[in-house]
C-alpha cells in the first residue's frame, strides 16, 4: 500500500468543485476549499482534521478518529491512522465531511 494510499486520497479529494492540494508549512500535504483546509496527509499513513468539537466526539465515539497527537488533550483536532482500504476509504469520507460543511456555509468558491 506503499504510496498509494495518498494517492487515491489526493485523486478522490481533488475531484470535488473547488478543492485545492498542496505541501504545507509542516510538512503535511494540505487540502483546502476557498482556504479552509478540510483536512492534510502525512505520507501515506497518517491523516489530520479538525472537527466542531460535538462533531468530533461523535466521530470518536464511533472510533474513526482519536485524539491529534500535538493536541491530545483537546477535542476538534483530530487523527486517522491509515494502514489499509478501508482507512482510505475512511479518510476521504471524512474529508467529505468537512468539505461539505465547509460548502454548505460558504459555498464552492467562484473560481473552481
Amino acid at each position: 500500500m506503499t504510496g498509494q494510499a495518498s494517492r487515491q486520497i489526493t485523486e478522490e479529494v481533488t475531484s470535488w468543485p473547488g478543492v485545492e492540494a498542496g505541501p504545507g508549512e509542516r510538512g503535511e500535504f494540505a487540502f483546502k476549499v476557498g482556504g479552509r483546509e478540510i483536512g492534510h496527509l502525512h505520507g501515506d499513513h497518517a491523516a489530520h482534521f479538525f472537527f466542531p468539537k460535538e462533531l468530533w466526539a461523535e466521530l470518536f465515539d464511533q472510533g474513526r478518529l482519536v485524539h491529534h497527537p500535538v493536541f491530545p488533550d483537546r477535542q476538534g483536532p483530530a487523527a486517522r491512522r491509515i494502514e489499509s482500504e478501508a482507512d482510505v476509504r475512511d479518510v476521504i469520507a471524512l474529508m467529505r465531511l468537512n468539505y461539505d460543511r465547509i460548502v454548505a456555509r460558504h459555498g464552492v468558491p467562484a473560481n473552481a
